[in-house]
Parts: structure tokens; C-alpha cells; sequence
């Protein structure tokens, strides 16, 4: 028997975001694009490179591994319509280096106090729900995390 969370549909948060079977969590990865032209890596998929202008880009898988380069600690409920973990409670915000080039902004899942610069992450793909769909969102937990659940 196939249970109701398996029906649901999946939408990723932004369109272009992810590569691979939203169907499959494991398999999923941020998407990219690379300039052939400049050698520009961007995030998400594009018709056209942000760098230099030129329809030279071609799409790719990025890392799913990368470095914390610099964070924050958001210690308040942000304002409008937040559609975070309930009840509210501080999480790291951090500009992750991924090997491809580029740097991301995400969320970091660990304790706040284990946050240094120079963490080794790694990209984890996870379900918010709304009311009709599962929505596909990421964060960037330790890369520990690894040899502790194999």
C-alpha cells in the first residue's frame, strides 16, 4: 500500500533550482549553469550567462558538498509571511563555498554554537509541507553528520 506523503505532489521552492527526481530526496541536487564562453558558474538554470551576456551556458549538477565562508544567527522571528520551523527558534544563515566557483546562501542545520568559519557541509534536500503539496526547500547540515549515520 502506497502511503498519502508518497501521492503528494513535490514543487520545488523556485523553479530551475533542483536537477534530479524531486520523487527522490537522495537523488536531488542544487542546479546550475556554466558559461562555456567565460567559465561563469551560477546557480539555478539559464538561458543566457549573468556574466558576460553570451547563450553559452550549459546546465549542471552542482556539489553537494561545500565550506561555511561566513554566517549569521538569526535570533527573531522573521517578519511577513514565515514559513519556517514552528515554534520559531535562532538558526544559522550561512554563505556556503561550494568547489564549483560559487558561493551559496542557506540555511545551516547544526547548533548554533558549532558554527566557525570553515565548516565542512554538505546539501540536504527536505519537505515543508502546505496544505495541497509538499514543497522541496534545502539547507546545509556539518558533513560529520556522514560518519555518524553512515
Amino acid at each position: 500500500m502506497v502511503s498519502e506523503d508518497a501521492l503528494r505532489e513535490r514543487l520545488p521552492i523556485r523553479e530551475g533550482l533542483f536537477c534530479g527526481p524531486l520523487s527522490d530526496l537522495d537523488a536531488v541536487r542544487l542546479a546550475g549553469c556554466k558559461c562555456s564562453s567565460c567559465g561563469e558558474t551560477s546557480l539555478g538554470t539559464r538561458l543566457i550567462c549573468p556574466n558576460c551576456g553570451l547563450d553559452t551556458v550549459q546546465d549542471v549538477s552542482l556539489s553537494d558538498r561545500g565550506t561555511l565562508w561566513s554566517f549569521t544567527v538569526v535570533r527573531h522571528r522573521p517578519p511577513g509571511n514565515y514559513r519556517g520551523i514552528e515554534p520559531f527558534s535562532p538558526f544559522g544563515l550561512g554563505l556556503i563555498e561550494l568547489p564549483d566557483g560559487l558561493r551559496v546562501l542557506s540555511p545551516v542545520d547544526c547548533v548554533i554554537d558549532d558554527l566557525t568559519i570553515g565548516l565542512k557541509l554538505r546539501f540536504k534536500p527536505y519537505l515543508r509541507a502546505e496544505p495541497d503539496h509538499d514543497v522541496v526547500v534545502f539547507a546545509f547540515e556539518p558533513a560529520e553528520k556522514d560518519a555518524v549515520n553512515g
